[in-house]
């Protein structure tokens, strides 16, 4: 039974909603076009360019100029370009050639020509039958590096603590140069609050100090775009002293400018911006930078303010110790008045910027392209928004138009264009342009009108498998114009689908929220417009949950011994499951003694490193579960060693010659019961600060009663003395006396000093303390000391208490430290600690991996490469980079099921990965992000890529039914795990005759839509055997086997009841009940009857037979078991039914029963009787098949044979 699940019906609004209307109708009939490249084969579509160069593109002078320009379209687009708003005819430049099947120019500079002929505005149109669409206005300028103007540079000589400014003025570049200054060597000059380099790149100094005299002062010009570097001349100060000045003031006054100020300390004043205010226009979304350099003695320290309002926390930085405030990503709300205040001890100056923002136009909404049937209406908006308003034009087809031929279905409202009952010949291309004084935007947007009947994109008879419980997504893409709408059926019959059961996605996909068995089957979707009718099969089939029904359980053994853990998993029979085993979520280690069978794995020879938690995964192709368990190892129970036989505890302990650093202990030795002692181990106890623990103080040899002992200050101690011999240690004697040693300064320095920051704005200092016998005496604390690594600042210090931690606030983000940590008491300090480096806290990255690609290297591997994210965007420890990716799911999907997203992490700083375990003919997202010790930074944009075709698994299930006299049907079921588009299935079979041996091997193709085939003209009675594989463009699946056999007549058709693929008959008939038959067994009995009675009469007579001459002749009458070589029934005897006769029999033991020759054997038709008459005339049975076991004794009567079975063995 079937429900209808239909569209949403448009609802009737009243006409004061008339705007919303055109809105609803813009979202109904854009139809979006999907994909798929058989569609876009058949379908017209206007051009869109899909590549051009930058609106403002600065090009190296040296290379050729490549100005870019691609678009799609159908049919593909011709191109043409303007320069300086008219048409730029390339064939008559012979440097100028245009790539073919693009518009993208190439300028040959190279050989002849100035680059700076080619500068200008270009502009390029891409045209086909359906409209043009036309570039952004490309302008082209080359780069400019010029050098430095020629200047002679006097030297500056000025008095110590003057301010100075160093001017680098350099040369006008394009783009503009990065400015640094460097000495002669190429060293950067250091900069600090004192000494700092402005915006405009010249070197204030707040105060002079004579350490700045030198004469290299240099600064240096950086074009990267030319890669070039432009040096100033040198320029040479000279600061001299008070004392200096009076020597040198009559010969130094004609050559400086600089001086006139007394070496006094001052309050603040402003070198730049001058004046109390000045204003600062920013554009949106750039970085806004505001600069105070102020000079003064002592030297000065800027603060920033916003008055009326916060600076933005996430985006303001402070760079040039804190000289430059910076807002990135800067709107219009970033207006107002920025006040930065210069403060030393003296006084303080302030200097108010007014900020004002400008934005450039941006898009609110941009216009979309539009797909519509003839008679549909539609709408295209373009609405943006700017610093002014921003005017908006329209363009068709790079035409104004005011311009362009009239359209009556056509209607312009401003920055709304109102289509309405299109017809093909509206199709054309739309340009918006938002403009004003501080640039534009252009954006091309087609409007194609289609008249198209439904199509359906997935693909036909696709197979779906879920396991049961969950939810099922069948797809059904599709096309059409107008809009088609979507039903669904279940079965041949039904009607269409219930909504109240089922969920139907815009996208038409088909969601069952909880499948269960009964949702199996075929499912039909069927999409309708005015136009037409497609519909298309989607098979869905239900699959048992895979369940762990015996999960490994808690083992607690001994080192050295085997344990084993069980794990038995359920699963759907059509299901193939693998099961895998982790320790410690880890493969398990490459050691021999892990064994892993299909139930257990079993470790050998347990260490205390194969404790640990094992988990059991089973997978199948649509689920997983897991199931854990602890391993604990244990020590075997120790043998408990004799302990009369160690020594006795020495006693009578003395201190003596007590000094403050040492002490002389002596001892008597207790009995050595029969063992001499080895060795003295000596122990001490610090009562003070550690009572009732003993410590290793030394060991002397056991011929030695006395120990110098040295000795830490402030300790109280006691000492111990133990014996030991070959048979081990003695009891602890008696403790010493107590001594109390005087107090002195720390001998040495907490260890394992560390520098982390736990926050990005703080500096944690770690280290592990001193404990009370290291202290050396009362009040110990620790002395903490910082600074920057590569800044001038003095060291920092803080004494605290006796703790392990001191957090070091307000740092900037991941910076180096040194750090260094010395102990001190009330006698003094340690000696002076070593420096070690830390860092300041990580934050989280700021950069994402660019130039992430992906190669595949086959179905189930691809190759991910990237390129290293800038050091100082990290901002923190390169932890390595990480990569998430996932299969690609519709957006159906994703609303309702959670995307599997997997990670896979590389150490360091490679760029580059692999992927393994990807499911083949899929397609995949992926994206990469850099990770430090705070976290990741920001993903790369997704990348994706589909994996190939591989080759199928095993069809799902092969059976044999129907067998007849001479044909065999076979029927099967698809691969459940295709792995990509099946091309054919192959069928080999060959036949197996009574002794097993093999035929020739029949290879048979047959289509890849079939699931039925019928084999005839085979032989009757014969049994087959099959080999059948399916295949896809990548190879050949696993193959499946089977083997049925031939009916023997028309009627011997087995029922429907017996197993598939084991069908057997014979041509058996009753001759029990045939006269002939009885007569013949009635004659064969009297004659054997006859036979037995003249051998008795004969032997009662005491005469010799043959036999009875053999048997005589022989030590041993018992009969040996009879071998092949002896004609015993081969392979399919039983040796149980083969025991040697006892003595009185009447069988001869060198005489043998031998097989006959018959077309079938006797093991294969059950019960069966071979014999033959002897030379005796006795007659000798052996009986073979499915019997119980009997008595061996010659004298005992084995079971009648069977009539019929009997007939059956010469057939």
């Amino acid at each position: 039974m079937q429900l209808k699940i239909m569209m949403p019906k448009k609802k009737h609004l009243s006409a004061s909603r008339a705007p919303l209307i055109l809105f609803l109708c813009q979202m109904i009939s854009a139809l979006e076009v999907p994909l798929d490249p058989k569609l876009l084969e058949d379908l017209v579509q206007p051009p869109t360019i899909t590549q051009q160069s930058p609106k403002d593109y600065i090009i190296d002078p040296r290379e050729n100029i490549v100005i870019q320009c691609e678009a799609k379209g159908k049919p593909p687009p011709s191109f043409s370009w303007t320069r300086n708003g008219t048409h730029f005819d390339i064939d008559k430049d012979p440097l100028v050639t245009m790539k073919s099947g693009s518009g993208t120019l190439t300028v040959n500079i190279m050989s002849e020509g100035k680059a700076e002929t080619y500068e200008g505005v270009y502009q390029c149109t891409a045209r086909n039958e359906r409209g043009a669409a036309i570039s952004n206005n490309i302008v082209i300028r080359p780069s400019r590096s010029p050098l430095w103007t020629k200047e002679k540079l006097e030297r500056i000589t000025l008095r110590n603590g003057q301010s100075l400014v160093l001017p680098c003025r350099p040369p006008v570049g394009l783009p503009p140069p990065i400015i640094f200054w460097m000495d002669n060597s190429f060293q950067r000059l250091p900069q600090s609050e004192r000494v700092s380099q402005g915006l405009n790149g010249d070197l204030y100094f707040s105060n002079v100090l004579p350490e700045d005299t030198r004469e290299d002062y240099i600064c240096y010009a950086r074009f990267n775009h030319t890669q070039t570097i432009q040096q100033k001349q040198p320029i040479s100060v000279k600061v001299i002293s008070v004392d200096e000045l009076n020597d040198t003031i009559a010969a130094n006054l004609s050559d400086t400018e600089f001086y006139a100020k007394s070496h006094r300390e001052r309050p603040p004043t402003f070198l730049t911006p001058e004046g109390n205010a000045s204003r600062k226009e920013e554009l949106r979304g750039n970085v806004l930078s505001l600069e105070c350099i102020a000079e003064g003695l002592p030297t000065p320290i800027i603060y920033w303010i916003k008055e009326d309002g916060t600076l933005p926390i996430n985006r303001t930085f402070y760079r040039n110790f804190k000289k430059t405030l910076q807002i990135v990503q800067v709107t219009e709300a970033d207006s107002g008045n920025y006040q930065c205040i210069a403060k030393n001890a003296l006084g303080a100056i302030h200097h108010i910027i007014s900020v004002t923002v400008k934005a450039a136009p941006y898009w609110i909404i941009a216009p979309q392209n539009l797909v519509l049937s003839p008679g549909e209406d539609g709408t295209l908006i373009c609405r943006a928004n700017g610093n002014p308003k921003p005017r908006i034009s329209w363009l068709l087809n790079g035409v104004p138009i005011e311009i362009a031929p009239d359209d009556p279905s056509r209607k312009i409202d401003g920055d709304t264009i109102i289509f309405s009952n299109v017809q093909e010949r509206s199709s054309a291309v739309y340009q918006c342009n938002a403009s004003n004084e501080y640039g534009y935007l252009l954006a091309n947007a087609f409007v194609n009108v289609l008249a198209e009947p439904p199509r359906i994109l997935t693909s036909a008879d696709t197979l779906y498998q879920v396991i049961a419980n969950r939810p099922a997504l069948l797809d059904c893409a599709f096309f059409g114009s107008p809009l088609p709408t979507i039903e669904w059926f279940k079965g041949a019959k039904g009607s269409a689908l219930r909504e109240d059961i089922y969920v139907l996605h815009e996208n038409g996909t088909l969601e069952i929220p909880v499948a269960q068995k009964d949702s199996t089957g075929t499912y039909t979707c069927v999409a309708r417009n005015k136009l037409g009718m497609a519909k298309n099969d989607i098979h869905l089939e239900i699959k048992d949950p895979t369940r762990i029904i015996k999960q490994p359980e808690y083992a607690v053994v001994q080192r050295g011994s085997t344990v084993s853990f069980e794990c038995i998993v359920k699963h759907d029979h059509t299901l193939i499951p693998t099961v895998m085993w982790l320790k410690d979520h880890r493969e398990l280690p490459s050691d021999g003694r892990f064994t892993v069978d299909k139930d257990h794995l079993v470790v050998a020879d347990v260490n205390d490193d194969d404790g640990g938690t094992y988990t059991c995964v089973a997978n199948t192709t649509l689920d997983n579960v897991s199931a854990s368990a602890v391993l604990s190892v244990v020590a075997p129970t120790p043998t408990p060693a004799p302990i009369y036989d160690v020594p006795n505890p020495p006693f009578d302990l003395e201190l003596t010659d007590q000094l403050d650093r040492s002490v002389q202990l002596s001892w008597t030795p207790g009995d050595d019961n029969n063992s001499p002692i080895s060795k003295f181990i000596i122990e001490y106890e610090d009562a003070m600060h550690e009572p009732g623990l003993w410590h290793h103080q030394t060991e002397v040899p056991g011929a030695q009663t006395t120990a110098q002992l040295k000795l830490s200050p402030y300790v109280n101690y006691s000492f111990r003395v133990m014996a030991v011999n070959s048979l081990g240690r003695s009891l602890p004697s008696e403790a010493s006396e107590q001594y109390l040693t005087k107090a002195a300064e720390p001998d040495k320095n907490p260890t394992a000093v560390e520098g982390l920051g736990s926050e990005p704005d703080n500096l944690v200092i770690t280290w592990k303390p001193l404990n009370g016998f290291e202290s050396n005496g009362p009040g110990l604390q620790y002395k903490v000391s910082w600074r920057q690594k590569d800044g001038d600042d003095e060291w920092t210090s803080m004494v605290v208490a006796d703790v392990s931690k001191y957090i070091v606030s307000g740092t900037p983000t991941f910076v180096p430290y040194l750090i260094k940590v010395q102990a001190l008491n009330d006698a003094g300090f340690a000696p002076e600690p070593a420096v070690v480096l830390g860092h300041s806290g990580e934050d989280l990255p700021m950069v994402a991996p660019g130039n992430v690609h992906v190669n595949v290297v086959n179905s189930t591997l691809a190759e991910v490469h990237w390129d290293p994210v800038p050091l100082k965007s990290i901002r923190g420890h390169l932890q390595g980079y990480r990569i998430y990716y996932w299969k690609a799911q519709s957006s159906s999907t994703r609303n309702r099921r959670h995307i599997e997203k997997k990670i896979l992490t590389f150490q360091g700083s490679k760029t580059h990965g692999m992927l393994p375990g990807l499911e083949p003919f899929s397609h995949y997202t992926l994206n990469v992000r850099v990770v430090n010790g705070k976290g990741e930074g920001p993903a790369s944009p997704d990348r994706v890529f589909n994996t190939p075709e591989g080759v199928p698994s095993a069809p799902s299930s092969l059976k044999i039914v129907n067998p007849t006299l001479d044909s065999l049907t076979l029927e099967w079921e698809p691969p459940s795990h295709p792995n990509g588009v099946l091309t054919e299935y192959t069928l080999k079979y060959q036949p197996i005759n009574s002794t097993h041996e093999l035929g020739p091997l029949v290879d048979l193709k047959i289509p890849a839509n079939k699931t039925r085939w019928t084999l005839k003209n085979l032989n009757f009675s014969t049994r087959y055997k099959f080999y059948f594989y399916a295949q896809t463009a990548a190879g050949s699946g696993n193959q499946i086997t089977e083997e049925a056999i031939t009916t023997v007549d028309e009627a011997g058709i087995l029922p429907p009841d017996v197993g598939a693929g084991k069908a057997m008959a014979s041509r058996q008939v009753d001759i029990a009940t045939q006269g002939w038959f009885i007569g013949l067994m009635c004659a064969v009995a009297l004659l054997i009857l006859i036979l037995l009675i003249v051998c008795f009469i004969r032997r009662n007579k005491g005469g010799k037979y043959p036999v009875k001459e053999k048997e005589d002749a022989h030590a041993d009458p018992e009969i040996q078991p009879m071998k092949e070589d002896d004609g015993t029934f081969g392979e399919y005897s039983d040796a149980e039914d083969h025991k040697p006769l006892k003595k009185g029999s009447r069988t001869p033991s060198d005489r043998t029963v031998k097989k006959e020759d018959s077309d079938d054997s006797l093991v294969d038709y059950g019960e069966g009787v071979n014999g033959q008459f002897n030379e005796d005339g006795s007659f000798i049975g052996q009986y073979s098949g499915k019997k119980e076991k009997e008595p061996a004794e010659g004298n005992e009567s084995s079971e009648a044979p069977s009539p019929v079975n009997a007939m059956n063995s010469f057939v």
